[in-house]
Protein backbone atom coordinates (compact mmCIF):
# COMPACT_ATOMS: atom_id res chain seq x y z
CA UNK A 1 0.00 0.00 0.00
CA UNK A 2 1.43 3.50 -1.06
CA UNK A 3 2.71 5.55 1.95
CA UNK A 4 0.02 8.35 1.69
CA UNK A 5 -2.86 5.78 1.24
CA UNK A 6 -1.43 4.12 3.90
CA UNK A 7 -1.24 7.13 6.10
CA UNK A 8 -4.88 7.87 5.16
CA UNK A 9 -6.41 4.79 6.40
CA UNK A 10 -4.29 4.95 9.79
CA UNK A 11 -5.71 8.61 10.30
CA UNK A 12 -9.51 7.41 9.56
CA UNK A 13 -8.74 4.36 11.70
CA UNK A 14 -7.27 6.73 14.70
CA UNK A 15 -10.41 8.91 14.14
CA UNK A 16 -12.85 5.91 14.43
CA UNK A 17 -11.49 4.99 17.66
CA UNK A 18 -11.20 8.63 19.40
CA UNK A 19 -15.17 8.76 18.21
CA UNK A 20 -15.64 5.53 19.49
CA UNK A 21 -14.06 6.71 22.90
CA UNK A 22 -15.42 10.17 22.80
CA UNK A 23 -19.25 8.61 22.56
CA UNK A 24 -18.28 5.98 24.98
CA UNK A 25 -17.38 8.48 27.60
CA UNK A 26 -20.34 10.38 27.08
CA UNK A 27 -22.13 7.41 27.09
CA UNK A 28 -20.94 6.44 31.03
CA UNK A 29 -21.52 10.21 31.59
CA UNK A 30 -25.14 9.74 31.60
CA UNK A 31 -25.22 6.50 32.61
CA UNK A 32 -23.03 7.68 36.11
CA UNK A 33 -25.49 10.27 36.47
CA UNK A 34 -28.67 8.20 35.58
CA UNK A 35 -29.29 10.19 33.31
CA UNK A 36 -29.69 6.78 31.51
CA UNK A 37 -30.17 3.49 32.26
CA UNK A 38 -29.69 1.58 29.29
CA UNK A 39 -26.61 0.99 27.29
CA UNK A 40 -28.51 1.21 24.05
CA UNK A 41 -30.47 4.30 24.86
CA UNK A 42 -27.17 5.72 26.66
CA UNK A 43 -25.18 5.23 23.52
CA UNK A 44 -27.59 6.26 20.68
CA UNK A 45 -27.88 9.76 22.49
CA UNK A 46 -24.57 10.43 23.01
CA UNK A 47 -23.89 9.51 19.47
CA UNK A 48 -26.08 12.31 18.55
CA UNK A 49 -24.63 14.70 20.55
CA UNK A 50 -21.03 13.61 19.31
CA UNK A 51 -22.01 13.51 15.75
CA UNK A 52 -24.56 15.54 15.70
CA UNK A 53 -25.87 13.28 12.87
CA UNK A 54 -26.09 9.48 11.67
CA UNK A 55 -23.17 7.43 13.27
CA UNK A 56 -22.30 4.12 11.92
CA UNK A 57 -22.60 1.27 13.74
CA UNK A 58 -19.25 0.13 13.65
CA UNK A 59 -18.33 3.27 15.43
CA UNK A 60 -20.49 2.84 18.28
CA UNK A 61 -18.64 1.30 21.30
CA UNK A 62 -19.48 -2.07 22.94
CA UNK A 63 -21.46 -2.06 26.10
CA UNK A 64 -18.41 -3.51 28.13
CA UNK A 65 -16.37 -0.14 26.64
CA UNK A 66 -19.43 2.20 28.24
CA UNK A 67 -18.76 -0.01 31.57
CA UNK A 68 -15.22 0.55 31.38
CA UNK A 69 -15.70 3.87 31.29
CA UNK A 70 -18.21 4.13 33.69
CA UNK A 71 -16.14 2.57 36.03
CA UNK A 72 -13.26 5.18 35.45
CA UNK A 73 -15.89 7.89 36.35
CA UNK A 74 -16.81 6.00 39.46
CA UNK A 75 -13.12 5.96 40.71
CA UNK A 76 -12.79 9.38 39.69
CA UNK A 77 -15.66 10.44 41.98
CA UNK A 78 -15.73 8.50 44.98
CA UNK A 79 -12.22 7.16 45.29
CA UNK A 80 -11.45 5.17 48.07
CA UNK A 81 -14.66 5.02 49.65
CA UNK A 82 -15.86 2.56 46.51
CA UNK A 83 -14.01 -0.09 47.74
CA UNK A 84 -15.75 -0.03 51.34
CA UNK A 85 -18.81 0.31 49.84
CA UNK A 86 -18.56 -2.53 47.77
CA UNK A 87 -17.51 -4.69 50.44
CA UNK A 88 -20.63 -3.43 52.70
CA UNK A 89 -22.78 -4.37 49.85
CA UNK A 90 -21.54 -7.34 49.48
CA UNK A 91 -21.81 -8.24 52.84
CA UNK A 92 -25.59 -6.81 53.05
CA UNK A 93 -25.93 -9.18 49.50
CA UNK A 94 -25.29 -12.44 51.52
CA UNK A 95 -27.11 -11.52 54.77
CA UNK A 96 -29.97 -10.97 52.49
CA UNK A 97 -29.67 -13.79 50.43
CA UNK A 98 -29.25 -16.06 53.90
CA UNK A 99 -32.98 -14.89 54.98
CA UNK A 100 -34.15 -15.85 51.86
CA UNK A 101 -32.73 -19.07 51.13
CA UNK A 102 -35.81 -21.12 50.77
CA UNK A 103 -35.78 -19.50 47.57
CA UNK A 104 -32.86 -20.10 46.17
CA UNK A 105 -31.15 -16.32 45.74
CA UNK A 106 -28.56 -15.73 43.11
CA UNK A 107 -26.42 -12.53 43.53
CA UNK A 108 -25.60 -11.18 40.01
CA UNK A 109 -24.61 -7.86 38.38
CA UNK A 110 -21.94 -4.98 39.79
CA UNK A 111 -21.85 -5.78 42.95
CA UNK A 112 -20.48 -9.75 42.01
CA UNK A 113 -18.55 -8.31 39.55
CA UNK A 114 -17.35 -5.11 41.41
CA UNK A 115 -18.12 -2.81 38.10
CA UNK A 116 -20.29 -0.85 41.17
CA UNK A 117 -20.97 2.89 40.93
CA UNK A 118 -22.65 5.59 42.88
CA UNK A 119 -26.38 4.17 43.29
CA UNK A 120 -25.98 0.94 42.21
CA UNK A 121 -28.53 -1.85 43.01
CA UNK A 122 -28.11 -5.04 44.38
CA UNK A 123 -29.31 -7.52 41.93
CA UNK A 124 -30.57 -10.67 43.40
CA UNK A 125 -32.78 -13.73 41.58
CA UNK A 126 -35.44 -15.62 43.52
CA UNK A 127 -37.12 -18.54 42.23
CA UNK A 128 -40.69 -18.87 43.41
CA UNK A 129 -43.98 -19.83 41.71
CA UNK A 130 -45.60 -17.09 43.91
CA UNK A 131 -44.09 -13.51 44.92
CA UNK A 132 -46.17 -13.78 48.11
CA UNK A 133 -44.35 -16.59 49.31
CA UNK A 134 -41.44 -14.11 49.32
CA UNK A 135 -43.20 -11.28 50.58
CA UNK A 136 -44.90 -13.10 53.54
CA UNK A 137 -41.48 -13.68 54.66
CA UNK A 138 -40.10 -10.04 53.85
CA UNK A 139 -43.53 -8.70 56.49
CA UNK A 140 -42.16 -11.44 59.16
CA UNK A 141 -39.10 -9.40 59.38
CA UNK A 142 -40.65 -5.82 59.14
CA UNK A 143 -38.71 -5.01 55.72
CA UNK A 144 -40.11 -2.34 53.42
CA UNK A 145 -40.59 -2.93 49.84
CA UNK A 146 -42.77 -2.22 46.83
CA UNK A 147 -43.68 -5.00 44.17
CA UNK A 148 -43.34 -3.47 40.69
CA UNK A 149 -44.43 -5.51 37.20
CA UNK A 150 -42.39 -4.50 34.11
CA UNK A 151 -43.29 -5.52 30.74
CA UNK A 152 -40.05 -5.97 28.41
CA UNK A 153 -40.49 -6.56 24.59
CA UNK A 154 -37.44 -8.70 23.46
CA UNK A 155 -37.09 -10.06 20.26
CA UNK A 156 -40.70 -9.79 19.12
CA UNK A 157 -41.84 -11.44 21.74
CA UNK A 158 -43.15 -9.44 25.26
CA UNK A 159 -42.48 -11.22 29.02
CA UNK A 160 -43.37 -10.09 32.18
CA UNK A 161 -40.63 -9.13 34.88
CA UNK A 162 -41.61 -9.05 38.59
CA UNK A 163 -39.44 -6.96 41.16
CA UNK A 164 -39.16 -6.52 44.41
CA UNK A 165 -37.47 -2.86 45.43
CA UNK A 166 -36.13 -2.71 49.35
CA UNK A 167 -34.33 0.19 49.53
CA UNK A 168 -32.82 -0.29 53.03
CA UNK A 169 -29.11 0.41 54.01
CA UNK A 170 -28.13 -0.40 50.29
CA UNK A 171 -31.07 -0.54 47.29
CA UNK A 172 -31.85 -3.98 46.44
CA UNK A 173 -33.82 -5.52 42.98
CA UNK A 174 -35.01 -8.74 43.48
CA UNK A 175 -36.00 -10.10 40.45
CA UNK A 176 -38.61 -13.43 40.93
CA UNK A 177 -38.33 -16.22 37.98
CA UNK A 178 -40.77 -19.52 38.46
CA UNK A 179 -39.52 -22.19 40.39
CA UNK A 180 -38.14 -24.44 37.89
CA UNK A 181 -35.74 -21.91 35.98
CA UNK A 182 -33.08 -21.88 39.22
CA UNK A 183 -30.71 -23.79 36.66
CA UNK A 184 -31.45 -21.64 33.51
CA UNK A 185 -28.51 -19.23 32.62
CA UNK A 186 -29.07 -16.21 30.92
CA UNK A 187 -26.95 -14.06 28.85
CA UNK A 188 -25.52 -10.78 29.82
CA UNK A 189 -26.51 -7.99 27.98
CA UNK A 190 -23.10 -6.59 28.47
CA UNK A 191 -20.84 -8.95 27.59
CA UNK A 192 -23.15 -11.36 25.56
CA UNK A 193 -21.91 -14.10 27.46
CA UNK A 194 -23.63 -16.41 30.90
CA UNK A 195 -24.22 -13.70 33.11
CA UNK A 196 -22.48 -14.05 36.42
CA UNK A 197 -24.12 -15.38 39.32
CA UNK A 198 -23.36 -16.84 42.86
CA UNK A 199 -25.63 -18.86 45.40
CA UNK A 200 -24.89 -18.53 48.84
CA UNK A 201 -22.45 -20.88 49.53
CA UNK A 202 -20.17 -19.52 46.59
CA UNK A 203 -20.73 -16.12 47.79
CA UNK A 204 -19.56 -16.73 50.82
CA UNK A 205 -16.54 -19.04 49.37
CA UNK A 206 -16.19 -15.76 46.56
CA UNK A 207 -15.90 -13.74 50.15
CA UNK A 208 -13.72 -15.67 51.62
CA UNK A 209 -11.53 -15.63 49.00
CA UNK A 210 -11.26 -11.95 48.09
CA UNK A 211 -11.11 -10.56 51.97
CA UNK A 212 -8.97 -13.59 53.87
CA UNK A 213 -8.41 -10.81 56.60
CA UNK A 214 -12.41 -10.55 57.91
CA UNK A 215 -14.03 -12.92 59.72
CA UNK A 216 -17.16 -13.31 57.00
CA UNK A 217 -19.42 -15.08 58.76
CA UNK A 218 -19.15 -12.50 62.07
CA UNK A 219 -19.41 -9.35 59.50
CA UNK A 220 -22.54 -10.30 57.65
CA UNK A 221 -23.96 -11.04 61.54
CA UNK A 222 -22.84 -7.44 62.21
CA UNK A 223 -24.52 -6.70 58.72
CA UNK A 224 -27.73 -8.01 59.54
CA UNK A 225 -28.25 -6.79 63.31
CA UNK A 226 -27.55 -2.88 62.29
CA UNK A 227 -30.57 -0.89 62.29
CA UNK A 228 -31.21 1.03 59.64
CA UNK A 229 -31.46 4.66 60.55
CA UNK A 230 -33.07 5.59 57.77
CA UNK A 231 -36.14 3.81 58.85
CA UNK A 232 -35.31 4.95 62.59
CA UNK A 233 -36.35 8.27 61.06
CA UNK A 234 -39.16 7.14 59.17
CA UNK A 235 -41.07 5.75 62.07
CA UNK A 236 -40.66 8.85 64.07
CA UNK A 237 -41.52 11.34 61.29
CA UNK A 238 -44.48 9.57 60.69
CA UNK A 239 -46.83 10.24 63.73
CA UNK A 240 -46.21 13.96 63.09
CA UNK A 241 -49.18 13.72 60.37
CA UNK A 242 -51.53 13.16 63.06
CA UNK A 243 -49.75 16.15 64.97
CA UNK A 244 -51.24 19.24 64.52
CA UNK A 245 -49.00 22.69 65.85
CA UNK A 246 -50.97 26.06 67.58
CA UNK A 247 -52.13 27.88 64.74
CA UNK A 248 -51.03 31.06 65.34
CA UNK A 249 -47.53 29.59 64.90
CA UNK A 250 -48.23 26.42 62.82
CA UNK A 251 -51.11 27.77 60.12
CA UNK A 252 -50.04 25.28 57.70
CA UNK A 253 -51.54 22.45 60.01
CA UNK A 254 -50.18 18.75 60.89
CA UNK A 255 -45.97 18.18 61.75
CA UNK A 256 -45.02 16.15 58.97
CA UNK A 257 -46.04 18.58 56.48
CA UNK A 258 -44.20 21.27 58.22
CA UNK A 259 -41.05 19.35 58.78
CA UNK A 260 -41.42 18.46 55.18
CA UNK A 261 -41.49 22.11 54.30
CA UNK A 262 -38.63 22.69 56.32
CA UNK A 263 -36.39 20.18 55.16
CA UNK A 264 -37.23 21.71 51.48
CA UNK A 265 -35.88 24.93 52.21
CA UNK A 266 -32.99 23.43 54.09
CA UNK A 267 -32.00 21.33 50.83
CA UNK A 268 -32.51 24.65 48.97
CA UNK A 269 -29.81 26.67 51.24
CA UNK A 270 -27.45 23.91 51.92
CA UNK A 271 -27.96 20.60 49.12
CA UNK A 272 -25.35 18.81 50.14
CA UNK A 273 -25.14 19.03 54.21
CA UNK A 274 -26.18 15.91 55.24
CA UNK A 275 -26.21 16.48 58.98
CA UNK A 276 -28.01 19.52 58.09
CA UNK A 277 -30.61 18.15 56.31
CA UNK A 278 -31.21 15.52 59.19
CA UNK A 279 -31.63 18.15 61.58
CA UNK A 280 -34.47 20.34 59.47
CA UNK A 281 -36.35 16.80 58.71
CA UNK A 282 -36.18 15.64 62.72
CA UNK A 283 -36.07 18.63 64.60
CA UNK A 284 -40.04 18.04 65.59
CA UNK A 285 -40.10 14.97 66.23
CA UNK A 286 -40.19 14.36 69.83
CA UNK A 287 -43.99 16.72 69.40
CA UNK A 288 -45.42 13.00 68.42
CA UNK A 289 -43.59 11.79 71.96
CA UNK A 290 -43.95 14.87 74.75
CA UNK A 291 -45.05 17.78 73.30
CA UNK A 292 -44.21 19.36 76.29
CA UNK A 293 -40.81 18.65 75.69
CA UNK A 294 -40.72 17.85 72.53
CA UNK A 295 -36.50 18.51 71.83
CA UNK A 296 -35.33 16.31 74.84
CA UNK A 297 -37.92 13.80 73.59
CA UNK A 298 -36.45 13.95 69.82
CA UNK A 299 -33.15 13.79 71.36
CA UNK A 300 -33.44 10.48 73.31
CA UNK A 301 -35.40 8.98 70.18
CA UNK A 302 -32.89 9.59 67.71
CA UNK A 303 -29.73 8.74 70.40
CA UNK A 304 -27.40 6.33 68.49
CA UNK A 305 -28.95 7.26 65.42
CA UNK A 306 -27.64 10.78 64.54
CA UNK A 307 -24.19 12.74 64.42
CA UNK A 308 -23.71 15.26 67.11
CA UNK A 309 -23.54 18.44 65.08
CA UNK A 310 -27.49 17.13 63.85
CA UNK A 311 -28.11 16.97 68.03
CA UNK A 312 -26.43 20.29 68.24
CA UNK A 313 -28.60 21.37 66.20
CA UNK A 314 -31.59 19.86 67.11
CA UNK A 315 -31.29 20.74 70.55
CA UNK A 316 -30.30 24.16 70.47
CA UNK A 317 -33.12 25.20 67.08
CA UNK A 318 -35.53 27.06 69.97
CA UNK A 319 -33.12 29.19 71.24
CA UNK A 320 -32.59 30.18 67.71
CA UNK A 321 -36.19 31.31 67.80
CA UNK A 322 -35.81 32.75 70.93
CA UNK A 323 -32.44 34.79 69.33
CA UNK A 324 -34.48 35.80 66.56
CA UNK A 325 -37.27 37.71 67.91
CA UNK A 326 -35.18 39.08 70.67
CA UNK A 327 -36.03 37.35 73.64
CA UNK A 328 -33.02 35.30 74.19
CA UNK A 329 -30.67 36.71 77.26
CA UNK A 330 -27.04 37.78 76.70
CA UNK A 331 -25.33 34.89 78.21
CA UNK A 332 -27.43 32.10 76.39
CA UNK A 333 -26.78 33.98 73.00
CA UNK A 334 -23.01 34.26 73.87
CA UNK A 335 -22.93 30.55 74.16
CA UNK A 336 -24.25 29.81 71.14
CA UNK A 337 -22.08 32.15 69.55
CA UNK A 338 -19.49 30.40 70.56
CA UNK A 339 -20.14 26.90 68.81
CA UNK A 340 -18.77 26.75 65.04
CA UNK A 341 -22.11 25.75 64.30
CA UNK A 342 -24.22 29.39 64.83
CA UNK A 343 -24.55 30.15 61.42
CA UNK A 344 -26.00 26.86 60.74
CA UNK A 345 -28.27 26.82 63.71
CA UNK A 346 -29.57 30.76 62.28
CA UNK A 347 -29.76 29.19 59.16
CA UNK A 348 -32.44 26.41 60.38
CA UNK A 349 -34.41 29.03 62.24
CA UNK A 350 -34.73 30.75 59.62
CA UNK A 351 -35.64 27.35 57.51
CA UNK A 352 -38.38 26.32 60.39
CA UNK A 353 -39.91 30.00 60.34
CA UNK A 354 -40.69 29.77 56.71
CA UNK A 355 -41.66 25.97 56.20
CA UNK A 356 -44.78 27.09 57.77
CA UNK A 357 -47.23 27.89 54.79
CA UNK A 358 -50.41 26.82 54.18
CA UNK A 359 -51.03 24.88 50.34
CA UNK A 360 -47.61 24.92 49.63
CA UNK A 361 -46.18 22.25 47.60
CA UNK A 362 -43.53 20.28 49.63
CA UNK A 363 -41.58 17.01 48.94
CA UNK A 364 -42.93 13.90 49.92
CA UNK A 365 -41.85 11.60 52.76
CA UNK A 366 -40.32 8.89 50.77
CA UNK A 367 -38.40 11.47 48.77
CA UNK A 368 -37.26 13.02 51.80
CA UNK A 369 -35.49 9.96 53.05
CA UNK A 370 -34.36 8.96 49.58
CA UNK A 371 -32.36 12.02 49.03
CA UNK A 372 -31.24 11.37 52.72
CA UNK A 373 -29.91 8.05 51.70
CA UNK A 374 -28.23 9.11 48.45
CA UNK A 375 -26.46 11.59 50.55
CA UNK A 376 -25.39 8.73 52.69
CA UNK A 377 -24.37 6.60 49.58
CA UNK A 378 -22.23 9.54 48.22
CA UNK A 379 -20.45 10.71 51.45
CA UNK A 380 -20.43 7.96 53.64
Amino acid sequence: MPAPIQWAYGARLMNRSKLRQQIAWEAARLMYNRQESEYYTAKMKAARRICQGWVKPADLPSNVEIRDQVQTLSRLYEGDSRGDNLFEMRLAALALMQRLAPFRPRLIGSVLTGHIRHGSDIDIHLFSDTVEAITHLLDQDGSAYEVQRKQVRKQGESHVFTHIHMNVRFPFELTIYPADKAHYVSKSSITGKAIERASIAELEQFLAREYPEVDIPAAVADTADQVDRFQVYESLLLPLENVKGPLKFHPEGDMLYHSLQVFDHARDALAYDEEFLTAALLHDIGKAIDSAEHVTAALEALDGFITERTAWLIKHHMLAHQLGDGTLGTRARRRLQQSEHFDDLVLLAECDRDGRQAGVESPELEEAMDYLRELGRMFG
